[in-house]
């Protein structure tokens, strides 16, 4: 996180929302760090903000070795129940985990600026966490409405920052840096998009192989997808009589495998497909607001929000992908200026001049949180 870094390459790092796809960031991260760069300030929301706190606090690399050693069922015992009706989890095991690698750091006290977004239901406005507890700003930030249950801060109903802003440039325009790198882990692809078809052919091999063991083992996807579908449906359709909630009928059996598979999704389903539908619109308003120097996409159809079993693939994913937009940063300029967006990537592009200005100043600050600025 610290050392000498040639000139021209400080950056000012952008996380954003994204569910599993989040798990990107670590790979992201990992490239620059890989290239030379120092990363000087982070923005995040949402998994955004869980990576890139956990990253300033400097426990990265153990974050990562929990994550990538965790299969389809150990991710489903971290799944808390609860029958609140403010939502369906606490994520309590989560945070306890979080709470071991970083326990009750306090955000102005991290070796670099770090904004933590989350979004108040109450006054119906982003809230960027600046100070304060590390902790609560992450549990804040990944609070998906419905599912896990919102943060209370005085009168503040906090929830997802995605929710608002799942892309948050904005607090990074006055960081003291020389580029703007953003990930959008909820990026809209022309048609859909596999994690294998963007992975090299050698990870994508060693994944399969992972894959296969699994399933061999009695511990395989489809296995845990039956028992978080069987979960999820317990806690979304309680009340529900004998409807099963998916709305199938006897002419389902003429639908192709496809179709059958999308028609059956239970009300998780359908509420994380929706938040990521609205996320990725929401991203690209504030790409076109405040463009960044480098912007790396991850499209939402790489994989599902909740497949958190998928950690290490998403990493490399994520180290693939940098290392593609700063070759092309690094690249001619004539090269660059030419560049147009001829794939599942936005190339990098530079920014207009901004006026620091527009940032959150200190006046608007409360003891919890910092909020941002009319735009």
């Amino acid at each position: 996180m610290s050392g000498k870094t040639k000139e021209g390459k400080r950056v000012a790092l952008v996380l954003g929302s994204g569910g599993a796809r989040g798990y990107a960031h670590i790979g992201v991260i990992e490239a620059l760090e890989a290239r030379g760069y120092e990363i000087v300030a982070i923005s995040g929301c949402s998994m955004g903000a869980l990576v890139g706190g956990i990253y300033a606090a400097g426990q990265l690399p153990a974050y990562r070795d929990w994550v990538c050693q965790l299969d389809y069922f150990d991710v489903l015992k971290l799944v808390d129940v609860t029958w609140s009706p403010m939502g369906a989890m606490r994520a309590n095991k989560v945070m306890s985990k979080l709470a071991s690698l970083i326990g009750d750091t306090l955000i102005e006290d991290l070796p670099l600026p770090v904004t933590t977004v989350a979004t108040d239901l109450v006054r119906q406005r982003e809230v960027w966490f600046q100070s304060g507890s590390l902790l609560q700003a992450i549990r804040a930030s990944i609070a998906v409405p419905g599912i896990i249950t919102p943060v209370h801060v005085g009168d503040q109903v906090l929830v997802d920052g995605g929710l608002m802003n799942p892309l948050p440039i904005i607090p990074t325009v006055s960081a003291q840096a020389d580029l703007v790198v953003a990930v959008n882990a909820t990026a809209h692809s022309p048609r859909p998009v596999t994690l294998e078809e963007l992975l090299p052919a050698e990870e994508v091999a060693e994944e399969l192989a992972r894959e296969e063991a699994l399933e061999a083992e009695g511990r395989g996807f489809s296995g845990w997808v039956a028992g978080v579908r069987g979960r999820a449906q317990r806690l979304f359709n309680s009340g529900s009589g004998n409807d099963n909630g998916n709305g199938l009928d006897e002419a389902e059996e003429t639908q192709s495998p496809q179709v059958a598979s999308q028609r059956a999704w239970g009300k998780l389903d359908m509420m994380l497909a929706s938040f990521d539908i609205t996320q990725a619109a929401l991203a690209k308003y504030k790409v076109a607001g405040y463009p960044p120097d480098v912007l790396i996409e991850i499209p939402k159809t790489v994989c599902g929000a909740y497949e958190f079993h998928r950690a290490e693939a998403l990493i490399k994913l994520g180290q693939h992908l940098a290392s593609q937009a700063i070759d092309r940063l690094e690249g001619p300029v004539a090269s660059r200026a030419g560049a147009r967006r001829a794939s599942l990537l936005e190339t990098p592009v530079v920014s207009p001049v901004t006026d620091p200005t527009t940032a959150a100043s200190p006046d608007q600050t409360t003891p919890e949180t910092s909020e941002p600025a009319a735009p």
